[in-house]
């Protein structure tokens, strides 16, 4: 699915950029030696990632049928929370991203060796987790979960490859851009998943309302139609959604998509740089 890709996508970006940061200031620094440590980190911050999502797809199938939607329904506002969250800290500190993690590994090769699997390890390890939870709650939100997944590894596979290239300098992209169009579509969907955790929440009675639907599409939009079944899988879209379900989607969309367009005209305006993108063997960070 789409939103599964683009959220693959997206942060797996995030990650290699911060890799290749990591990676071209070590090399500036002629310290290739410290960089077995830094992959340790990574390769660590990977495997807890992947351990995330193996424990939130089969961690639950002993629970009740309560347990599980209550399960589910908090998990999904968590996750788009933590989205929301990585939107906004993106649109606000990308332009001071490296800087940041270059002094952290200043400080990191001064004191102790496990200074550098740190580093690795915590810059990864909090896009993977988002990654990996926002991604359940979406596939556990969608009628077909495996490709779902499949399209989340494929958007992930596609981050990997771009963000090589980008190190390589054989690629530039316009991270204003991409950032501010891809925050924007992932909060159509945090609302989709925001939506169907409050669904979950109301099916265990967390919130009261389940099954009295606000308005019903549908005879417009059948569920089983290719375009219902697109939207569904996309944005998490149902024909007959509750009162609290509505109220939740149009208050996330209303409050955040405005806080973040405020962001993104703020940034338009500075005429500032985004990000800037690891190059090549001489380490240099060009826009």
């Amino acid at each position: 699915m789409l939103a599964n890709f683009l959220i693959g996508l997206r942060e797996g970006l995030e990650a290699g950029l911060i890799v290749g940061i990591l990676v071209a200031y070590l090399n500036k620094l002629d310290r290739r030696d410290i960089l077995p440590r830094l992959w340790i980190g990574i390769a660590a911050a990977i495997a807890l990632s992947l351990a995330v999502g193996a424990i939130l797809t089969f961690g639950p199938y002993g629970l009740s049928f309560q347990a599980q939607e209550i399960l589910g329904g908090g998990l999904s506002i968590l996750a788009v929370g933590l989205v929301t969250w990585m939107i906004f800290w993106m649109a606000g500190n990308a332009r001071s991203l490296r800087s940041e993690l270059q002094s952290k590994l200043d400080a990191a090769i001064a004191g102790t060796g496990m200074g550098i699997v740190v580093v690795g390890f915590v810059s990864v390890a909090r896009e993977g987790v988002e990654t990996a939870l926002f991604v359940w709650a979406s596939v556990n939100s969608s009628s077909n979960a495996v490709v779902g997944t499949l399209s989340a590894i494929v958007g992930i596979l596609a981050a990997s490859v771009v963000a090589y290239l980008i190190y390589r300098g054989l690629v530039r992209i316009n991270f204003a851009r991409f950032f501010a169009w891809t925050g924007s579509f992932l909060i159509i969907v945090a609302a989709g998943v925001l939506s169907y955790g409050i669904g979950d929440l109301q099916e265990a009675s967390v919130i009261p309302g389940w099954g009295q639907a606000a308005y019903s599409l549908a005879h417009v939009i059948p569920p089983t139609s290719w375009y219902g079944a697109l939207l569904g899988g996309i944005f998490n879209f149902t024909p007959e959604p509750t009162w609290a379900q509505v109220i939740g989607w149009v208050a996330y969309v209303t409050i955040v998509g405005l806080l973040f367009a405020r962001v993104v005209r703020a940034n338009a305006a500075r005429r500032t740089p985004v990000l800037s993108t690891a190059t090549t063997e001489q380490g240099a960070l060009t826009q």
